[in-house]
């Protein structure tokens, strides 16, 4: 038998990892997920809730500008800012979070 070297096993084992990747992922390429952009959020008390009406001003935790946050599935995965597409609003993500979960 030939000399077997560690780092040998570990190229092999890697290479085997990046090839299984695109297999992997392409089973999921099709799940339908939930993307939500929050603008921010307010607390109050019920009696306060029950009071509003129309035309009813709920100040949020967020100032003007600042980044809101997007959610895949109720997880935060990046901030953002509103823009206007076609009529519609959208977002423009300008920071992702990274996740020890995801990688």
């Amino acid at each position: 038998m030939g000399n077997f070297d560690l780092s040998d096993l570990e190229q092999v084992l890697e290479e085997s990892r990046e090839s299984d990747k695109p297999k992997e992922l392409g089973a999921v390429y099709d799940i339908p997920v939930q993307v939500s952009a929050v603008l921010g959020r307010a607390t109050m008390q019920v009696s306060q809730l029950l009071k509003l009406g129309r035309g009813a001003v709920v100040e949020l935790d967020r100032k003007v500008g600042e980044a809101i946050d997007i959610y895949v599935n109720n997880r935060l995965v990046a901030r953002g800012e509103v823009i206007i597409v076609d009529e519609k609003l959208g977002v423009t993500m300008t920071e992702i979070i990274k996740s020890d979960k995801l990688n």
